[in-house]
């Protein structure tokens, strides 16, 4: 593929690859290192999905796009490529991408997985930062191999900017409504008896903050892992890196919420959270939230923090700032499974503009009578940037 190297495992790309995109630091998103997609493809795959891993190595540029070829299903002449990502994944898209040479081999790899033999008949990206370079560079060079690109709506991302104030200052600038709640359930905790918080960063004390998280995870209300090896093992690996923040508050010596945190090249990153419902009552999630914040505020001393995936209301509280992340779905048209796909995904959007379309036809068509022949001839019905429907009528038949 025109020096461009396919593996399926990240055990066999060369280490001093894996070595400079790390190296070149990236992305501040834990998402986008190869530990991280490692592990998730190691535990948290499912059966029907084969991993593709694109890599360009040049003196100026390198970059890496891992990805999923979906067998076959429902659609037998369907062959479908997406991003190495899944609920677990907060941000996708390739590595190495900075600069005009990173930029440079990612358009070079989209144009050897668009040449691949047999086609592709769609490409989805996702969850992509909208508003970094990649996502245009992305989106162009799909277009550039002939691809129909359609944009679309992942997540909403919360984060806080930091701006150097420590935790008091910060503390400051929360809603009051937030600030008396805390106090208040500051109060109702002491007077519950012994309370303890424990933030695990690795060592002895690992193995039991893990047993604490999932013990606590269970009795919460929240719906069991589908791949129950995953958590585990991010927080050993998180360890392994020196990333982790495991925090644990135990409630008269029980454990009663837990939350795993993840610092990266400044960045803390929220990243699961689960409290004992039995604690509802206490807040015990805020109060263990606040004093996660002060620890990475002023020990660790990040430039942001990140809630990650989600519009909950209960964000807008603790952060400042609010960014989109969207994917891209391209389609094959020259293949089946690229046309079919295509009008599944456009079609919803065409239809509530058809009305409207067809009536300016129509007036066009009252002011301007067509000549006696068009067979054939088509109009479009939708001007959609994204989705568009050509139609072909015959202006001679009445």
């Amino acid at each position: 593929m025109n020096g461009i190297h396919l593996y399926h495992r990240f055990e066999d790309i060369p280490a001093p690859l894996l070595e400079r995109l790390e190296a070149a630091g990236n992305a501040s998103d834990f998402s986008l290192t190869p530990d991280w997609l490692r592990h998730l493809a190691d535990t948290a795959r499912d059966a029907n999905q084969q991993l593709r891993i694109y890599c360009l190595q040049r003196a100026d540029g390198a970059a890496l796009l891992p990805m999923y070829e979906t067998a076959r299903g429902a659609w037998p002449f369907s062959r479908r490529l997406s991003s190495q990502a899944n609920y677990y994944s907060a941000l996708a898209g390739p590595l190495g991408a900075q600069g005009e040479a990173g930029a440079t081999a990612v358009r070079e790899i989209v144009a050897a997985i668009a040449a691949e033999r047999p086609r592709w008949s769609s490409v989805d990206l996702r969850p992509l930062p909208l508003d970094g370079a990649v996502f245009g560079t992305l989106e162009q060079a799909l277009r550039d191999a002939g691809m129909k690109v359609q944009r679309y709506f992942c997540f909403g991302n919360w984060y806080l900017q930091v701006g150097g104030r420590s935790y008091d200052q910060y503390y400051a600038s929360l809603p009051s409504r937030l600030r008396n709640t805390l106090a208040r359930k500051s109060r109702q905790l002491q007077a519950e008896g012994e309370t303890r918080l424990d933030i695990i960063e690795g060592g002895a004390a690992l193995e039991r903050g893990i047993e604490d998280y999932l013990r606590i995870y269970r009795a919460s209300w929240k719906k069991p892992e589908p791949f129950p090896d995953f958590i585990p093992g991010l927080i050993r690996l998180c360890a392994r890196q020196g990333s982790l923040r495991l925090g644990v508050l135990r409630i008269g010596g029980e454990p009663a919420a837990a939350q795993i945190w993840i610092v990266h090249n400044g960045v803390a990153a929220i990243y699961k959270l689960a409290y004992d419902a039995r604690f509802a009552a206490l807040s015990a999630g805020s109060a263990l939230t606040a004093a996660m914040m002060r620890h990475v505020i002023d020990i660790d001393r990040v430039s942001e923090v990140d809630y990650l995936m989600g519009d909950d209301a209960y964000k807008q509280d603790w952060m400042s700032h609010r960014r989109e992340r969207w994917g891209l779905m391209a389609f094959n048209l020259r293949t089946v499974g690229g046309v079919f796909g295509a009008l599944r995904h456009c079609a919803p959007r065409v239809l509530r503009q058809l009305p409207k379309s067809m009536s300016t036809l129509l007036q066009h068509g009252k002011k301007n009578p067509a000549p006696a022949r068009l067979s054939g001839a088509p109009a479009v019905v939708t001007g959609d940037a994204n989705c568009s429907v050509i139609v072909a009528f015959d202006a001679s038949k009445k």
